[in-house]
């Protein structure tokens, strides 16, 4: 179970350093409106943002990647997923001052 989450770790690092791919660049202002922890779902992500990077657990639960255009590159915006598919946590990354411009 550690590796598997290093690897998900591993994975998600090297998605900040490439540009977005189509599907998973939001507006971070409507992604601040519309995700609410402990109530978005996965159906209502899907649904509004469309599919992107997704990694999913033996236990069930995913982390979901979506990024934000911001000056010096983009925000990463993850997501963490419960087994029942609503957003249990979110945690956002601004650009580092080493990240490629988009």
């Amino acid at each position: 179970m550690t590796l598997r989450l290093l690897l998900a770790a591993i994975l998600l690092s090297g998605c900040a350093t490439r540009a977005p791919e189509p599907g998973t660049s939001v507006a971070e202002s409507r992604f601040d409106q519309l995700v609410v922890p402990g109530r978005t779902t996965r159906a209502e992500l899907l649904a509004t943002f469309g599919p992107t990077k997704t990694v999913v657990f033996d236990s069930g639960m995913e982390t979901w990647l979506y990024t934000a255009p911001a000056a010096g590159g983009h925000t990463e915006l993850v997501l963490l997923l419960g087994r029942d598919g609503i957003v249990r946590k979110m945690r956002k990354r601004p650009p580092y001052p080493t990240d490629p411009k988009p």
